[in-house]
């Protein structure tokens, strides 16, 4: 069983007991979270939402909030003397998907 859920303004194909890495969310190391937008879910059938499936949910635990390696943004102009270096690092919560319900 699988299930499509939005979170962060992305999408994600999640099944139990996969661990994901999402925008970041308020919650605690250790803490419950639930994930109400579910888009589709495939057990015996597929069951597509518009938008969204009523009743279903995908229930997790935050298992650490972080920060992505650094991506560095470099901008130059040729023969111009422009040159431009940025550096960013995005926060993340890393998630492990207990159980899907439908």
């Amino acid at each position: 069983m699988y299930a499509i859920m939005e979170t962060g303004g992305k999408q994600y194909k999640v099944e139990a007991g996969d661990v994901i890495y999402i925008e970041k969310i308020a919650n605690e190391a250790g803490s419950s979270v639930e994930f109400d937008n579910v888009l589709a879910i495939s057990g015996d059938t597929l069951t597509v939402g518009d938008p969204i499936v009523k009743g279903a949910k995908v229930c997790g635990t935050v298992l650490a909030q972080g920060r992505a390696k650094k991506v560095v943004v470099y901008k130059y102009k040729a023969k111009k003397n422009e040159r431009k270096k940025n550096g960013h690092r995005q926060d993340y919560t890393k998630v492990q998907i207990d159980e899907i319900k439908a």
